[in-house]
């Protein structure tokens, strides 16, 4: 996981699991193990002591990395002589198909929804923003979905904006991974929270600056803190193969899923078709737009078969 330049440097110092569970301190853990299975997606694995020994000292360290931020506000303001509205901390939430970042994402609004602050914890995902089925059909990007170029990047960042401005309220399309399509005239509204979570494959995603000079906004930047979940490719493969096997008792089952088709399909035929599509799809994107964001994160946890966060790393300041 971790990169090193020739001398040896790195912009990360990188924490076991048990070293990392001892910066919890005296966080207290305010989730039940029933919230806990509510957070939890279909195929991970989060239990109670994952929570305690990964999420909560990771809790601990937004709730000082927020108060930091919320101070340097306050001088800016004092230095300017302004009173803008504070902005809400946005923290985005990246990687592979399968790795399990829509339980994490989630289970961190658990927790921070809980600090004795109560702030106002939003979470939305960049799968809203996808193109619509029509128009990735008509352009020929089926095949691409989930790729940068299948995401409606103006409507994403204007978004972001709107919410860093403290517009009110900021909609935000919803995604249905039943119909696998953008939801027509749904949203989520989005009203000035404390805190918003941003999860998706390509948050963390650059791309080539103009030889205009002209700006270049990504969605990055208008993160606070970022994190990075990592996990071995055979692992992200095997996770994804078994995700598809179950569906298909599940969602698939369901004669509205866009995958309704692969519901019959028998265990050698599933684990064909599943391992086709991560190879042809999931592993390409991976390999050209995801993994390489990997090192822009703030935090990245990586993650062993047992779905089990085993080493933490956290960008040097």
């Amino acid at each position: 996981m971790e990169q090193r330049t020739e001398d040896g440097l790195s912009p990360y110092r990188i924490f076991p699991r048990a070293e990392w569970a001892e910066r919890r301190e005296d966080t207290p853990m305010t989730l039940t193990p029933d919230e806990v299975t509510r957070v939890r997606s279909l195929h991970d694995r989060l239990d109670i002591q994952e929570v305690e020994e990964i999420y909560l000292p990771l809790s601990r360290l937004l709730s000082l990395y927020v108060a930091a931020t919320q101070r340097l506000f306050r001088a800016q303001q004092d230095f300017l002589g302004t009173k803008d509205s504070k902005m809400p901390y946005i923290i985005g939430v990246g990687g592979s198909v399968a790795v399990g970042k829509s339980t994490t994402a989630r289970v961190l609004q658990a927790l921070l929804a809980r600090w004795p602050n109560v702030p106002k914890v939003d979470l939305v995902t960049t799968d809203g923003f996808l193109y619509p089925n029509a128009i990735l059909t008509r352009e020929g990007l089926m095949e691409r979905k989930g790729f940068p170029e299948s995401y409606d990047l103006p409507a994403l960042l204007r978004f972001l904006s709107d919410v860093k401005a403290g517009r009110r309220p900021t909609r935000a399309p919803i995604y249905s991974h039943l119909v696998y399509d953008v939801m027509p005239n749904h949203w989520v509204d989005i009203d000035r929270p404390d805190i918003l979570i941003v999860e998706g494959l390509n948050v963390l995603q650059t791309g080539r600056p103009p030889k205009d000079g002209k700006a270049i906004p990504y969605v990055s930047d208008y993160f606070d803190f970022s994190l990075y979940l990592d996990a071995d490719e055979e692992v992200l493969r095997t996770w994804y193969v078994d995700r598809f096997l179950t569906l298909r008792g599940t969602t698939f089952s369901d004669p509205k899923s866009y995958f309704h088709r692969y519901a019959t399909l028998s265990d050698e035929d599933a684990i064909k078709t599943a391992t086709s599509i991560w190879c042809r799809i999931n592993l390409l994107n991976l390999h050209e737009n995801i993994l390489p964001t990997r090192q822009r994160a703030d935090l990245i946890l990586k993650k062993g078969e047992s779905h089990q966060v085993e080493e933490v790393a956290l960008r040097k300041l």
